[in-house]
């Protein structure tokens, strides 16, 4: 099982020592969350729990805060969960990504998802309905300007001549899939891996019998493929050897703004990832 730490809210000039004591204490990787811009008043509700997202939080751009972090770790992995492809175009997240992997030396990977925030995507300018649709799209563009540094569509969301994007990633960028529903299963399986939060574990087999038939149906079960996956309330290492033994191989740890307690100060957070890593992987 592989341990990864949610960063969402963690103070910023806090992120640099977080990250020090992730890649000292064997983590395997941190992944920050994504939003551009939050409409004050809006009528749409997050689809997954009674989460409700306050639009005055501080959300940084996910790409140079990991480029920092990476600057000051040697092992550490980063990811995204999730970066909200369809607001976005496909050229510029692929140069932001690829510049970012070069400066990691390949120590990052996309965390995509079709986002949930009508009014966000509105915002920026895209079509909410059509959102998988483009999110598929910018996947095909951005994989091929990863691997060839150039290429051209002619689909629905995308219509453009053969364009060049350098420089190349220098490594290869694994693509995970965020989401509950079955498109977004279906996404992920055309990838690398599936990103999921909150799930009791007892509807795990099915959840991760869905990836497996997917992934069958276009002839890719036998590829390495990552699963990501927080359980529902307090897991200890027998939760976590169940649900490695029932398929899954990486785990979101919870951040700290969505726990209980006070963990405000650095010292406090370093010492639950202490405790943390001597129960569940040291």
């Amino acid at each position: 099982m592989r341990f990864w730490q949610s960063l969402i809210f963690t103070e910023t000039e806090q992120l640099l020592e977080i990250a020090r004591t992730a890649d000292d204490l064997g983590f395997t990787g941190v992944v920050l969350p994504d939003h551009v811009a939050l409409p004050e008043h809006t009528e749409t509700s997050y689809p997954y729990s009674d989460y409700e997202l306050e639009p005055t939080r501080p959300f940084l751009d996910p790409w140079p805060a990991i480029a920092s972090m990476a600057a000051v770790t040697t092992k550490l992995l980063f990811s995204t969960y999730v970066y909200v492809l369809p607001m976005r175009d496909p050229f510029s997240v692929a140069k932001s990504l690829a510049t970012t992997a070069l400066l990691t030396q390949g120590r990052v990977a996309l965390g995509a998802g079709v986002g949930w925030l009508r009014e966000e995507i509105e915002l920026l300018g895209h079509d909410f309905e059509s959102r998988g649709k483009r999110c598929d799209e910018m996947l095909e563009v951005m994989r091929m300007l990863f691997d060839e540094g150039s290429g051209e569509l002619h689909g629905e969301s995308f219509d453009f001549p053969r364009v060049h994007a350098l420089p190349l990633p220098g490594h290869p960028i694994p693509i995970y899939i965020g989401g509950h529903s079955d498109a977004a299963v279906r996404r992920a399986a055309r990838h690398d891996g599936w990103m999921g939060l909150d799930f009791p574990v007892d509807e795990v087999p099915a959840l991760i019998e869905r990836i497996r038939s997917a992934r069958r149906e276009i002839g890719r079960d036998s590829e390495p493929f990552e699963i990501f996956l927080s359980p529902r309330g307090q897991a200890d290492r027998d939760t976590y050897q169940r649900l490695e033994d029932m398929g899954v191989t990486a785990t979101l740890l919870p951040s700290w703004a969505m726990q209980g307690g006070d963990f405000r100060s650095l010292e406090t957070k370093q010492k639950q990832m202490e405790a943390t890593a001597a129960a569940l992987f040291r």
